[in-house]
Order: structure tokens, then sequence, then C-alpha cells
């Protein structure tokens, strides 16, 4: 389980990451907040780290448009 303190962080960058992220795209959502979740239960919680594996997830992420 995450702390309040890294759950605000992790949805922070979520947000700014996938700020231009279509809703009818869950699937890249979905990948971001996953590789999110995965480096933060493994002990990365610094702000400049999580949000480059978001910006990366997004890159990789799966998605309709392609």
């Amino acid at each position: 389980m995450l702390d309040a303190e890294t759950t605000t962080l992790l949805r922070k960058i979520f947000d700014e990451v996938c700020a231009a992220v279509s809703r009818d795209d869950p699937g890249a959502r979905v990948h971001v907040a996953s590789k999110l979740l995965e480096s933060a239960r493994n002990g990365e919680i610094s702000a400049e780290s999580l949000k480059l594996v978001a910006q990366r997830a997004l890159v990789d992420a799966p998605t309709m448009w392609r």
C-alpha cells in the first residue's frame, strides 16, 4: 500500500503526463498508470524519475490510434 504523499504525487504526474491523452483512448492511460504504480511499488518515489517513467510509458503505450 502506498502512502498518501506518494499517491498524491502519482496522481499529479499521471494527470500532467496524460493531459493531452483522450479519455477515449483508455489503453494509453492504463499503461501509464500501471508503469507508475509498478515503479512506486518498487521504491521509486522521486518526482523526476516517476515523471520520466510516465513519459516513457506514454510513448510506448498501446493505442487505438496507431
